[in-house]
């Protein structure tokens, strides 16, 4: 697949576009960005993982995508309950973090965003971002479509039997999988790395199944 880099209309804060267009954007974002408890305990779990791969540790990434059809746009992307203070975020699903009792509790909880006029959180910090991934309509519509059908296994954990754990990233590349695109042929910036990002693409070429928990997505 081939990507670039893509410059971006000004957005009003109704999630109205002052120009029409169509596309399909990938941000990367380190991990932890603006939150220096997250980007630390990233780092420490990145540094033992290197030590145990027996290689260079490397910059951690946290994906999210948006959506641009004619004047509106939707940003996707998994987040935990407890970061959201908008009443009205578009949320399609949400799971459990680390285990299935523990997302009893919000705080151990995250949820799927599909947010039309929202917002991406740090989006400042990005690195190499926008990368426009499609320009088509149907792929742009497919990829919303699917929305409603995201897995919401427990984040951390490997319960599609991916070979890899869930997380933000697997949410990206599921949806990018699922909605036809070659999400294994899409990396991180250079020297970082994005863990499950390998799971979302072998759950989205699976057979597209509701999961337990996922509600359609409102357009």
């Amino acid at each position: 697949m081939r990507a670039s880099t893509a410059n971006t209309e000004a957005q009003g804060a109704d999630g109205q576009l002052n120009a029409p267009t169509v596309g399909l954007d990938l941000y990367w974002l380190p991990l932890g960005a603006g939150g220096h408890s997250v980007r630390w305990n990233g780092r420490v779990y990145e540094a033992v993982c290197a030590l145990l791969e027996r290689r260079a540790a490397s910059e951690l990434y946290h994906s999210a995508l948006r959506v641009t059809l004619a004047r509106y746009s939707w940003m996707i992307e998994m987040t935990p309950v407890w970061m959201m203070d908008a009443r009205e975020h578009g949320v399609v699903a949400e799971g459990a973090v680390g285990t299935r009792w523990a997302g009893r509790s919000r705080l151990f909880r995250y949820e799927v965003h599909c947010w039309r006029g929202g917002s991406i959180a740090d989006i400042a910090e990005a690195v190499a971002s926008p990368t426009r991934l499609s320009s088509d309509e149907a792929t742009c519509r497919r990829l919303l479509s699917m929305l409603a059908y995201v897995p919401t296994p427990v984040w951390g954990r490997d319960e599609l039997e991916t070979g890899e754990m869930w997380n933000s990233n697997s949410v990206t590349s599921w949806a990018l999988a699922a909605s036809g695109l070659d999400a294994s042929g899409v990396t991180p910036p250079d020297g970082g790395r994005a863990p499950g990002w390998n799971a979302g693409v072998v759950a989205g070429r699976r057979r597209h199944e509701p999961w337990p928990g996922a509600t359609a997505s409102s357009s």
